[in-house]
């Protein structure tokens, strides 16, 4: 299977690396920092078996991408209209489009920019770029995906490589539980530059979480989905699962890089805005993020 990657961070970079060692004609898109080194001697994944490298191709311009059989979007929620427009020459008659991104939305926003449907999944794997074009790994692993004619073949592709994928009908709820689980951590875990289970120790950040779950589960509620009656302890179990895991948001703070936060918990502020709903909690932490964002803006200027 051929496959391109957009948007090769550490997600991208671990599922495409993945169905590299598996065999697959995989390439990657991404930032030159990462992608020189990964053309130059292959994609490094630490895993818990040891150390692999992914024989995967590794390129910086759209313009060289040619028809895959499978295009992984991983771009930052920000960039999926851009994203949309890049990967047009990996586009064949038959190519699927798979969103691997945080977010409830990111599937439909792909879909009005390139005219094609788009399949939703949902990531449950704590990664980050531990080195130029050098993935680490930290737990999880697993995929869900939304239906459409080729998921199962995807599904198996996927597993086959060792990502297990499962297909689901009702996707959109995986994704609001997914945000749910990144409004309670990334935040939190981003202002403090500490990863989970020690963020967790502090006094207080378990009452936080649990605001924040109720607030989004009230939201989407109101926005025709239901959530897990045991969400919360989903959402806690996290620490327990990943203790050593930082957050995707607070890796963007330490590099300086614009966050996600306004697709995580500002997406919830905004439909509780839209519905009604007041969600303090979201707004608090959303606002935390982006005075962070600010702080460090000005400090590199």
């Amino acid at each position: 299977m051929r496959v391109t990657v957009i948007g090769a961070g550490a997600v991208g970079c671990y599922v495409g690396g993945l169905l590299g060692i598996a065999g697959h004609d995989v390439t990657l898109l991404g930032r030159p920092a990462h992608m020189h080194p990964i053309a130059a001697r292959g994609l490094i994944l630490d895993l818990p078996e040891g150390e692999k490298n992914s024989p995967v191709k590794a390129v910086t311009d759209a313009a060289s991408l040619t028809p895959a059989d499978l295009v992984l979007v991983c771009v930052k929620s920000a960039d999926t209209e851009n994203a949309g427009r890049e990967l047009a020459p990996a586009l064949g008659t038959d190519t699927v489009i798979l969103s691997l991104q945080n977010g409830v939305d990111n599937a439909e926003r792909l879909s009005i920019v390139t005219g094609r449907p788009v399949v939703p999944a949902v990531v449950y794997v704590g990664v980050d770029m531990a080195a130029p074009g050098r993935v680490g790994y930290h737990g999880g692993g697993r995929l869900l995906i939304g239906s459409s004619p080729q998921s199962d073949v995807i599904a198996t592709a996927l597993t086959q490589a060792g990502i297990p994928t499962t297909v689901s009908a009702t996707v959109q709820q995986a994704l609001w539980a997914k945000l749910t689980i990144n409004c309670a951590y990334n935040a939190l875990s981003a202002v403090a530059q500490i990863p989970y289970a020690s963020m967790m120790s502090v006094n207080g950040a378990k009452e936080v979480i649990e605001q924040v779950v109720s607030e989004c589960q009230t939201v989407a509620h109101a926005c025709n989905v239901t959530l897990p009656a045991n969400m919360l302890q989903q959402v806690l179990d996290v620490a327990v699962l990943m203790p050593d895991q930082k957050s995707s948001t607070a890796q963007d703070l330490f590099r300086g890089r614009p966050t996600e936060i306004d697709f995580l918990n500002g997406y919830v502020v905004q439909k509780g805005r839209e519905l009604n709903i007041p969600t303090p909690t979201n707004l608090a932490l959303q606002t935390m993020v982006k005075l962070s964002e600010k702080t460090r803006c000005v400090a590199r200027g």
